[in-house]
């Protein structure tokens, strides 16, 4: 993302830890009007949702949008599948991604990018047990250097 006028509405903190993230790419959606009212007020969870290719054509499923409340008849599913924006050619390189074995698509962050929802996608492996033992022993790891580090600065 190279623009400052990013507003970050919802990400998907649980995929970085279910999964290695490979690579990222940037997707329009293909909303409704009231969608796009709720999804400016926050209301919107990505956490459960996940993308697959149908017919050369990107959707994302589990993605809760709640209805907006001003909205009346014009409210839709808030967990209806929902088309992705990209190009021909971007889809292609999903697809030959993914059809590696245990790759998949998974959404990482919605935002508002000059006024237009966006969404990141990452082509993502899932990751085993142990892995997550080890990413977590990293982590506390570097956080006992960090706090070593201030008791020492302080002495």
């Amino acid at each position: 993302m190279k623009n400052e006028n990013v507003k970050v509405v919802a990400t998907n903190r649980k995929a970085k830890h279910e999964y290695f993230i490979d690579d990222t790419i940037e997707v329009g959606l293909v909303l409704k009007g009231t969608e796009v009212k709720s999804i400016r007020q926050g209301k919107i969870n990505v956490k459960e949702s996940y993308a697959t290719i149908e017919n050369g054509e990107v959707f994302i499923y589990g993605m809760h949008i709640s209805p907006y409340e001003q909205g009346n008849i014009y409210n839709v599913d808030p967990v209806r599948k929902r088309k992705l924006l990209l190009h021909k050619r971007e889809i292609r390189k999903l697809n030959s991604s993914i059809m590696q074995k245990g790759y998949t698509l998974v959404p990482l962050r919605v935002y508002i990018s000059n006024g237009l929802v966006k969404l990141e996608l990452a082509i993502a492996k899932g990751k085993k047990l142990y892995d997550k033992r080890q990413d977590i022993a990293k982590r506390d790891a570097q956080r006992r250097i960090e706090r070593y580090s201030i008791e020492k600065y302080r002495e």
